[in-house]
């Protein structure tokens, strides 16, 4: 067995690995984040290699994290993995009462160039702590970093580095990491490497410093609901590496918190009260007559159907009055009027069918440009206009008339 440390801060996560196909035990601290890597250097010697021996072995493979005998992971523990080229990580910070209870997470590796799974087992054993839980938390929201940058045990290192030289407290944890898309931050465009941000909360032991005190003076508060960067006299020590938004700090002393307690039912055995045995229906069932169903649902509506369409075919054929009965129930000289109208109206469209009409311009005699004389119109007197447009090209013009043209010696000639 082999016992490999790692240090980052004040997090201290011992992670005892035994064959490659066994199982893997980790015992981080109750109220300590917990973070863990999942290499993919780790997973490749289960993979078979690529056909050529000169190839990288850069496979893209991702992975499926979750509870033994569960869909899904624990409600402490997450999990990210941008690329299927990068490293998963878990993380989370887990509670008083995960202590003493082992939780297996089942870790799937998925080859995609294979297809070929390989498959894991993480057994977490949650210690207790006497530092659990520190007093005076503070959370800080970080814009220019990513979730998995944050977990880096570097990066984590130098920010809890320069938040003790801010505090100055005897014992300082990172108590949990969140990234800014879990509390509804919007996802940044992939534009100037745009980062989603996150939330880092860390526990001290000690009254939080005058500097963090500043965010929440009149002044400050005045320009965050303005929308403006407050004054943080400290902030220069964190900007070269962390740009924080310091209107989002939250600063929570647990030791004043009024603790509420719900009124929880006491929880049964679990075991349901006997009512008896279940009798199941007999399997001889009995025939049953669909009969009157049948005239409800169809004959009835269609016996209805046809009495109105009866009636109104009646009324619409039979009860006509026709033009007779109407001719003579209507007075004569009423009548007389009625075909006077009509005749006239059908003398005026005779007339309107055989007056002549007016020739366009493009039918009347014009004169030569040159001679002079009076050229007939291109189309002769019976010529059916109506069919045609009152303008034409020269293409298009029966009989066109040819101008004459001027010959060298001044003469003209057609």
């Amino acid at each position: 067995m082999v016992s490999v440390g790692v240090f980052v801060g004040l997090i201290v996560v011992v992670t005892i690995l035994s064959k490659s196909h066994a199982d893997r035990n980790v015992y981080p601290s109750a109220g300590v984040l917990f973070v863990h890597v999942l290499e993919r250097e780790y997973f490749k010697g289960e993979f078979p290699p690529y056909p050529k021996a000169g190839d990288s072995t850069n496979d893209p493979i991702t992975f499926n994290t979750n509870l033994k005998g569960y869909p899904d992971r624990p409600g402490w523990l997450r999990y990210i993995q941008r690329t299927p080229h990068s490293d998963g990580v878990l993380y989370g910070s887990p509670a008083s009462e995960h202590v003493g209870k082992p939780t297996i997470i089942e870790i799937t590796a998925y080859n995609k160039r294979t297809f070929e799974t390989a498959r894991h087992n993480l057994v977490i054993n949650i210690m207790s702590t006497e530092e659990f839980p520190l007093p005076y938390q503070a959370e800080f929201f970080i814009k220019n970093m990513n979730v998995e940058e944050m977990l880096a045990s570097e990066v984590l290192g130098d920010f809890l580095g320069a938040v003790k030289n801010v505090w100055q407290p005897e014992r300082l944890n990172a108590i949990n990491i969140t990234s800014a898309l879990d509390r509804g931050g919007r996802v940044p465009l992939p534009i100037n490497d745009l980062k989603e941000g996150v939330y880092v909360m860390v526990g001290a032991d000690v009254q939080f410093s005058s500097c963090l005190r500043e965010v929440e003076t009149p002044q400050n508060q005045l320009r965050c609901s303005q929308e403006m960067e407050p004054v943080i006299s400290c902030d220069k020590k964190f900007r070269a590496q962390f740009h924080i938004d310091w209107c989002k700090i939250s600063l929570v002393d647990i030791t004043k918190v009024v603790p509420v307690h719900s009124n929880r039912p006491d929880p049964g055995t679990g075991v349901l009260p006997d009512i008896g045995e279940y009798n199941p229906p007999s399997e001889s069932l009995k025939n049953r007559d669909y009969f009157a169903d049948f005239l409800i649902t169809l004959a009835v509506p269609s016996a209805v159907a046809m009495v109105l369409f009866i009636i109104l075919a009646y009324s619409m054929c039979c009860r006509r009055e026709g033009v007779q009965k109407r001719n003579m129930q209507t007075p004569d000289i009423q009548l007389v009027h009625h075909s006077s109208i009509q005749k006239s109206t059908k003398e005026l469209r005779n007339m309107s069918k055989n007056r002549e009409i007016s020739w366009p311009l493009s039918t009347l005699p014009v004169f030569h440009p040159v001679s002079g004389e009076v050229v007939p119109p291109i189309h002769p007197d019976n010529y059916e206009t109506t069919s045609m447009p009152l303008m034409q090209t020269q293409t298009n013009l029966q009989n066109q008339i040819q101008i004459p043209q001027q010959q060298s010696s001044g003469k003209w000639y057609s």
